[in-house]
């Protein structure tokens, strides 16, 4: 009996011990660490040097799916909504559109068709910058010095096409710039310096009147960014600040600046900054509220200088391999390591980047590969299979994996 008894009181204990390691294991079920992979609706769009090949790649999963655009070598550029890509093609004047199917709703994303190439098209004489705002889609062409304007949502319409806005300007290598009350500021050529670029800048509405004159002449422009109410432009006499009043101003370049001057002007998520780069120095904050240009990065070996997709991080890769990543509000440096092999100065065809809130990705155009970052963990790469000679790639779509 007492044998029994301590039976009873043995099975008892061990009884409970497993439950309490049952309860123990339910306590401590891993859930999926979101860092490691993509948002849901996020795509990278890629485009070859060679072939009319585009790739989208779902980097959630590496999956990947092919178009064919009308012609090789495309420039790629993601509109201001995220949904719609814009695909230029400037030596065959011809400029196409992308829709991802994905529509944001704020909290949610929806999917709202598959991906395909939109119904709004472009015919103009080379079309080479590319600017979306205020729900417009916009080329300047250089052959003739006009602007083609459409809406992001005409995109999905049949048989739409881009109308062109004539300012009776000269052909040149010009740029644009939206303001938020549906004006622009364009470029301008006087010829008072050789060459294709432009000197000033003026002010016209949607017909290609002009509503103010330039007043702030330069010795020649190129890059330009827009947050709605600055129109920035780089220019050889300083940044070029203007406004839809048509007031105008240059900031100085840095004392020591020399020669060098800004060709990239990008745009950032803060009201009157944006990012200045220059190969020969590297690249600046510029603001034009106060009046300031400050260093992010002083590098003069930079291979790519890039916003991230929501506009608040600086990535720079440099052509030893090196990437660093930089917060653009307090200009801090957040991670620095050595990501791919070195880039010759030189080389045709160079690795082109694009920053996700969590992800870097590369192209790798000897081995037709996207690279995948993980910036939290750079050891951790994913090597998608693209097409050959990868050439440009764009980000889609939203950072946010919530659906109904």
């Amino acid at each position: 009996m007492k044998n029994n008894y301590l039976k009873l009181i043995l099975l008892s204990v061990l009884s409970l011990i497993a439950v309490s390691c049952s309860n123990d294991d339910d306590n401590n079920v891993e859930t999926p660490d979101e860092s490691l992979s993509e948002f849901k609706y996020l795509r990278i769009l890629l485009s070859d040097e060679k072939t009319n090949q585009l790739t989208l790649i779902n980097p959630v999963d590496a999956t990947t799916a092919s178009f064919n655009a009308k012609f090789a070598k495309s420039a790629l550029y993601t509109t201001e909504s995220g949904r719609y890509a814009g695909i230029i093609h400037r030596a065959d004047n011809t400029v196409e559109t992308f829709d991802s199917g994905f529509e944001s709703h704020g909290d949610h994303v929806d999917v709202d068709g598959v991906p395909q190439f939109g119904a709004l098209t472009g015919q103009s004489l080379l079309p080479t910058h590319f600017k979306s705002k205020i729900g417009e889609i916009m080329t300047f062409n250089d052959g003739d010095g006009t602007l083609s304007v459409a809406k992001e949502s005409e995109v999905n319409t049949a048989g739409a096409k881009f109308k062109t806005i004539n300012a009776g300007l000269l052909a040149h290598h010009g740029a644009m710039a939206s303001f938020s009350n549906g004006t622009y500021a364009i470029t301008v050529k006087d010829n008072s310096i050789t060459g294709t670029l432009p000197e000033k800048v003026k002010i016209i509405d949607n017909t290609g009147k002009t509503l103010f004159e330039p007043t702030t002449p330069t010795n020649g422009i190129h890059g330009n960014a827009s947050d709605g109410t600055y129109a920035v432009f780089g220019s050889a006499s300083g940044v070029l600040v203007v406004q839809s009043t048509g007031e105008q101003k240059l900031i100085a370049h840095p004392e020591g600046f020399g020669t060098a001057w800004f060709g990239s002007i990008l745009e950032t998520a803060y009201k009157g900054k944006f990012v200045g780069f220059t190969a020969a120095k590297g690249a600046y904050l510029i603001d034009v509220v106060g009046g300031t240009v400050k260093p992010i990065i002083q590098n003069t070996t930079i291979m790519q200088c890039k916003v991230s997709y929501n506009d608040k991080k600086l990535g720079i890769l440099l052509h030893s391999g090196d990437f660093k990543l930089y917060d653009l509000s307090s200009l801090q440096i957040e991670k620095e390591t050595k990501i791919i092999a070195e880039t010759a100065t030189d080389a045709t065809l160079k690795p082109q980047m694009q920053i996700s809130e969590k992800f870097a990705y590369i192209t790798s155009p000897s081995t037709g590969e996207l690279l995948q970052v993980n910036i939290q963990n750079t050891s951790n790469i994913k090597k998608i299979k693209v097409s050959n000679t990868p050439y440009m790639i764009t980000i889609l779509g939203f950072e946010n994996s919530e659906s109904h």
